[in-house]
């Protein structure tokens, strides 16, 4: 692992990857807690940003429920995958995009406020790169709330919360959206955003916090980019269940130590029958194989047909597309 030796840098980005102040001046907040003055924890923060250590400091959101995802990929020829890449990861609905070691070699998550803005990047795709393309919809998750900490690897999730869409309010998409792409790290982040908005730094809060109870913020805090930080073997590994198989498989595999993310996709007839996905976030393919171990010994999983899908290179990573609507002061 790539060491954070400072030891405020590591509290920054163990404590405070969620659960980040809804007030007027949350840096101020860390910055008591911490024991230093509000601008050395921005300016560690905006440096750790620099640095490519820290994504964004805001928010991640509930899988399909205030908007649509879908796992995909396609098989790009070799001398081609650079260029086939580049056109993946210019649609805007793309937040995540790597190269795996598998014939189905480039995935990526295809995001947006409805499934046909999805369908229409997909399709955009398909007919710039020329490829088929692997559409995986998400049915259900059991795991997505993806944590790291520096003093010993994949945080704990918190239990799953059930998420009441009823509380959704117009404007609110567009709060969210900006939350996603990350907070203006300066000392009053909230009304940065209202002014964004045309909305007043009161009101930003109030539906954040509202956001936040009913589930449909996940996390609100910094979001680390953890290859920059030293768990680099990264695998994604896809299990051959029945649906009946799944319902065991799926929450013993997403509380097993050293799995990151679990969940459950529509598998596709003839070319692809997984339907149980998980990652693996480790330090080396040593550790990583020492974990998926762990997982094949699990009673449900001891005989199941899998794939373990090495990712090699990172080509995307930002929050998801949640709105298109303009926004007022942009």
């Amino acid at each position: 692992m790539k060491i954070v030796a400072d030891p405020i840098d590591r509290r920054l980005l163990d404590d405070w990857q969620r659960d980040l102040p809804v007030c007027e001046r949350p840096f101020a907040v860390i910055a008591q807690e911490l024991g230093i003055p509000e601008a050395e924890v921005i300016d560690r923060l905006a440096r750790m940003k620099q640095a490519g250590r820290v994504t964004r400091v805001g928010a991640t959101c509930a899988p399909n429920t205030v908007s649509a995802s879908t796992l995909a990929a396609v098989s790009a020829p070799e001398k081609r995958i650079d260029a086939v890449a580049r056109i993946i990861s210019a649609q805007d609905g793309v937040n995540h995009s790597y190269q795996r070691e598998d014939d189905w070699n480039i995935w990526f998550v295809a995001t947006g406020p409805d499934r046909d803005h999805v369908d229409a990047t997909l399709a955009s795709i398909r007919v710039l790169t020329g490829l088929e393309v692997l559409d995986l919809p998400l049915v259900r998750p059991f795991n997505v709330d993806l944590g790291f900490r520096m003093s010993g690897g994949p945080g704990k999730p918190p239990a799953p919360r059930p998420v009441d869409v009823s509380v959704m309010r117009p404007g609110d998409r567009q709060i969210l959206q900006q939350l996603t792409r990350g907070l203006a790290i300066r000392p009053r982040p909230f009304a940065a955003l209202g002014d964004r908005l045309a909305r007043f730094e009161t009101e930003v809060m109030e539906r954040t916090e509202v956001l936040l109870g009913a589930g449909i913020i996940t996390r609100l805090g910094v979001i680390v980019r953890h290859r920059a930080l030293g768990w680099s073997a990264n695998a994604m590994v896809a299990w051959d269940l029945t649906p009946d198989e799944v319902d065991e498989a799926g929450p013993a595999l997403a509380a097993l130590p050293g799995v990151t993310l679990c969940y459950e996709r529509a598998p596709v007839a003839g070319v692809w029958p997984y339907r149980l996905f998980n990652m693996i976030h480790a330090r080396s393919r040593n550790e990583a194989r020492e974990v998926l171990d762990r997982a094949r010994a699990l009673p449900v999983l001891r005989e199941a047909p899998h794939k373990v899908l090495f990712s090699t290179r990172c080509f995307k990573q930002t929050g998801a597309l949640i709105s298109v609507k303009p926004e007022a002061a942009a």
